[in-house]
């Protein structure tokens, strides 16, 4: 019997999730299966409303070997499990003749421990979860949320954090997890059989498809102890955001408090020299902390490389002691110790990491209100370690709405250790690009705007004419304005200025939950929501709730940004352009997505508002621009009061006709 044609097989996944077949759906859909033909890589650009979940997961699926897609967000996670593999293996079986199996799997610490919620927390985190003298009663939310735990855990079929609605603090939830490291491992924790994470790992054995996130991907790659199953494909999706993801699990810090819970945690495991030697490394790093000023180092100054390597051999004598000391006063021990172990092994290889020094990271001092001073290492950059880790022995597909930086995929395949397209070589892997383009007419459905006339903006975050400008766009609009700005504080500071102006509701992010924001905002379509960086990525409101999208300034890296200034700084190094390399592709993929808020479905309408004259003036500008969606494109201030007006209108009129 022939195999089914990739056309009918895509025709039946689309006809169940009740979507519209695109004509850049079907490019994507056979180009995908071209590269897991011949084990070629690729990069797809597909636009919103491209249905580009089918688009490799239907192809993916005819192929018939175990393929892991990686998602950057929950909310994709959850459209892929929820809805469309259920749908699509359901339409395609008959074709299929087989019914692929598929399952989610995230990193240990995503999942409730048993071990954990039932023979309890080490005694220092316990403190003030309930009052001593009525246990069963809690004192505050944290003991609220831990009973609310406790109950859950007897429902879950996953203990899946993300199953848990509402949700709970991280506080809390660290209460009743592990990390792979303070595991006990199945075969030594009396409820190994009932585990949940255990669980995930063996549905995932068996599934054709296993859906994960970008940091388990990354912890795959990075600490060379396989956590996914083999795979002979592997899908990134929303690719855009690989790199920060990889990054951020590569980045290691010490803080003060982090010091010293780890130094909490071993407690009485440990002989009294050890602890002491242990204590005393402690102190000297905490002093030495609270004189700490925000920024890159260079080199390690003498006292943090002091400090530093006496916690570091504090750290590995404690290692060392916990290996050689048993305490049979201490309840469920083995626990206890392997909880203190993860810790010290955490200060031991941070600290090494950043004595050591490696040309190949970044180190840095950072200070949060709240948090105070941490110090911090991260990686130069992570292509090499995806290209090596990435793009061997498996076909790699890798899409996004935003790949194509400047009009082509060469500055995101760089960032991902490959070669420009076609020129591939021996450890370079060859790949290929594809625009599937949009279904949307973004020339005649939107406008790009850019305030030219406006002042250059500088350090300071307050802008007169800018918010003048705002203030005038958003009252022609009738709200239903999304701001997105390259600050909290300016975004505060707009908020501001705007609720003393207007006669239109505006929300500002971090005064509720980001989700009850978006609610609010996409329910009446006369508010505003403005916001910072979440919001230039998170937002999916169609409709006339959204018809202006602002943004206050071109979001480059700050100045001051450790990382990005050194990634900047070895780009120019290597005879490169650093600033356009670096910077400029940071800011081009940000307005990319801050862009892609404003059109997401056929009948939307509306303008992407720049009120940064650098849009239109500075020579990188067309980079920027070429990197949006082609939106018409104009300068002119009173035209788009008009048109603003003009779609204003159209809505009213339709939302009084409803």
């Amino acid at each position: 019997m022939s195999e089914p044609a990739l056309t009918d097989l895509l025709h039946a996944a689309v006809t169940a999730v009740g979507g519209t077949e695109r004509p850049g759906q079907v490019a994507m859909a056979e180009a995908v299966a071209e590269a897991l033909e011949d084990g070629s890589h690729l990069l797809i650009q597909a636009g919103t409303g491209t249905g580009k979940s089918l688009g490799y997961l239907v192809p993916a699926l005819a192929h018939g070997e175990r393929v892991v897609v990686a998602t950057a967000t929950l909310a994709l996670q959850r459209q892929l499990v929820e809805r469309d593999l259920p749908r699509t293996v359901e339409a395609l079986q008959p074709q299929l003749r087989r019914r692929p199996e598929f399952a989610m799997l995230k990193g240990r610490s995503n999942y409730l421990c048993l071990h954990r919620l039932h023979e309890g927390v080490p005694q220092e985190e316990e403190d003030g979860l309930f009052d001593p003298f009525e246990a069963a009663a809690p004192t505050s939310k944290l003991g609220k949320d831990l009973l609310r735990l406790r109950d859950w855990s007897d429902e879950t079929e996953t203990g899946d954090r993300d199953d848990l609605r509402p949700g709970v603090s991280d506080r809390a939830w660290s209460q009743v997890s592990v990390s792979a490291r303070e595991c006990l491992g199945a075969s030594r924790c009396a409820y190994g059989a009932e585990c949940f994470a255990e669980g995930a790992r063996e549905r995932a054995k068996l599934a054709e498809v296993i859906v994960t996130n970008h940091a388990l991907l990354a912890i795959d790659a990075i600490e060379g102890a396989p956590v996914l199953p083999g795979h002979e494909v592997l899908v990134v999706d929303e690719a855009h955001e690989l790199v920060s993801r990889v990054t951020g699990v590569a980045t290691g810090e010490l803080s003060p408090g982090g010091v010293n819970r780890a130094v909490r945690r071993v407690g009485k495991l440990i002989d009294e020299k050890t602890a002491d030697q242990l204590q005393t490394a402690a102190e000297s790093f905490e002093r030495l902390m609270e004189l700490a000023l925000p920024g890159r180092l260079e080199t390690v100054p003498e006292d943090l490389g002091y400090a530093l390597m006496a916690l570091r051999d504090a750290a590995r004598s404690c290692v060392t002691a916990l290996g050689n000391t048993r305490d049979k006063s201490v309840q469920d021990e083995d626990a206890v110790r392997k909880q203190a172990l993860a810790a010290m092994e955490n200060v031991h290889d941070v600290a090494e990491r950043i004595v050591q020094g490696s040309e190949y990271d970044v180190i840095w001092y950072e200070r949060h209100d709240r948090f105070g001073a941490s110090v911090r290492v991260a990686p130069l950059s992570v292509s090499g370690l995806l290209r090596e880790k990435l793009f061997t022995d498996r076909s790699v597909v890798l899409t996004s709405a935003t790949l194509k930086l400047g009009g082509d995929f060469d500055g995101v395949g760089a960032s991902l250790g490959l070669a420009p397209e076609g020129q591939g070589g021996e450890d370079q892997p060859p790949w290929k690009g594809l625009d599937a383009g949009s279904p949307f007419d973004y020339r005649k459905q939107a406008i790009l705007y850019v305030a030219k006339h406006l002042s250059q903006p500088g350090r300071d975050a307050a802008r007169a004419d800018m918010l003048d400008e705002l203030s005038e766009l958003v009252e022609a609009a009738g709200g239903r304005t999304l701001g997105l700005f390259s600050s909290m504080r300016a975004a505060q500071a707009a908020a501001e200025e705007l609720r003393g102006r207007l006669d239109v509701p505006i929300l500002l992010q971090g005064e509720e939950t980001l989700g009850e924001l978006i609610r609010r905002f996409a329910d009446d379509p006369g508010t505003c929501l403005f916001g910072t960086l979440s919001l230039w990525q998170g937002v999916d409101v169609p409709g006339a709730s959204c018809q202006l999208v602002v943004m206050d300034r071109i979001p480059f890296p700050r100045p001051d940004d450790p990382l990005m200034s050194a990634r900047q700084k070895a780009v120019e190094e290597a005879g490169g352009n650093g600033f356009m390399a670096v910077a400029a592709s940071h800011a081009a993929l940000l307005m990319a997505q801050g862009s892609g808020r404003l059109v997401r479905a056929m009948g939307d309408r509306g303008v992407v508002a720049v009120l940064d004259p650098r849009l239109e003036r500075a020579r990188y500008g067309g980079f920027l621009r070429a990197s949006m969606p082609d939106f018409w494109y104009t300068t002119d201030r009173n035209q788009v009061r008009r048109s603003l007006a003009a779609i204003n209108a159209a809505a009213q009129q339709d939302e009084q006709d409803a």
